[in-house]
């Protein structure tokens, strides 16, 4: 059986690896460990000088009161290892579930705070939600977007808090529809490109269920060039007229959005469902882009799947 001391020499190592490797990166938020070592269950996210601590339940039986010790020393042993106080270390527990998880509050308030990704600001609350308002695991596919966004007409569905727009924008998109049923992070996607600078009349969010968004909204709207289509796994919210099952459902998803692409037009689907599988009829129109597309400080190589999709 592992000790402590094990985790601590692993957190250390790749903390000064990934350090190293970021700043070449022009990225100040990375992944630093993801259950390297297998009885450390734990995943240490850095963001700019403080730590998104999660524990990954296993399923070990443990009384409470030794899960919350064991919880305790990694608390602060994360914190001793990488020069922060524990205050700076905001840990959270992530259940294998069924649900919307990047919605779900946690009770906490959290304070929010600017980091950085390739010269832009991004507003991210490590407390208050289970997650932070950035996913650190689309950063590839982020650069991608912003790289062949020039002169282009945008489209971000289950657009979150917006980052994929806030790069299209600094990347030259002449406009952008930001669709999401949260009035919460689509004010924090108007937040997000205002401290960049970007919050023009151009850069239009529409708070819509991305279902009722194609039913009712998408084909009044003018056509798209570049779409980013990134569904939760499942999400059963009171703001949605039914259940999304993006296994079941993606298929619907992903043709409803290429209807809304002009011709030449691109379209990245992603999905973070461990045991996806696309659509065989899918198959034929997209490339699976996602050796390319998982960033190299995520050891986890299945954290997503990625496909980019061109209209004929």
């Amino acid at each position: 059986m592992a000790n402590l001391q094990d985790y601590k020499n692993r957190l250390a190592k790749n903390a000064k690896h990934w350090a190293k490797w970021a700043r070449r990166q022009n990225t100040q938020c990375y992944r630093v460990y993801d259950r390297d070592v297998p009885e450390f269950p734990v995943i240490v996210d850095w963001y700019n000088g403080r730590v998104h601590l999660q524990e990954v339940r296993t399923g070990w039986v443990q009384t409470e009161e030794d899960h919350e010790a064991w919880l305790a020393e990694i608390w602060f042993a994360t914190g001793e290892v990488l020069g922060i106080s524990e205050e700076q270390v905001a840990l959270k527990i992530r259940n294998r579930q069924r649900g919307d998880a990047q919605y779900e509050k946690t009770g906490e308030e959290g304070e929010e705070f600017i980091v950085e990704e390739d010269d832009l600001k991004f507003i991210v609350n490590l407390d208050a939600y289970l997650d932070t308002g950035l996913f650190l695991d689309h950063r590839n596919t982020r650069r991608t977007v912003r790289a062949e966004a020039a002169g282009k007409r945008f489209l971000n569905l289950f657009c979150y808090t917006g980052a994929f727009t806030v790069h299209a924008a600094v990347g030259g998109a002449r406009s952008s529809v930001s669709v999401d049923m949260s009035n919460t992070y689509l004010e924090w996607a108007r937040r997000n490109l205002e401290i960049n600078g970007l919050d023009t009349p151009n850069h239009e969010r529409i708070r819509a269920d991305v279902f009722q968004f194609f039913a009712q909204t998408g084909h009044q709207l003018e056509k798209f060039d570049l779409i980013v289509l990134d569904p939760p796994s499942f999400s059963n919210s009171k703001k949605m007229a039914g259940i999304l099952d993006v296994q079941r459902d993606h298929r619907f998803l992903v043709e409803s959005a290429l209807e809304l692409l002009n011709p030449g037009g691109v379209l990245y689907f992603s999905t973070n469902y461990r045991r996806f599988k696309l659509d065989e009829m899918l198959e034929p129109l997209c490339a699976d882009i996602s050796g390319q597309s998982v960033p190299e400080d995520f050891r986890n190589k299945r954290i997503h799947q990625c496909f980019r999709f061109v209209k004929g």
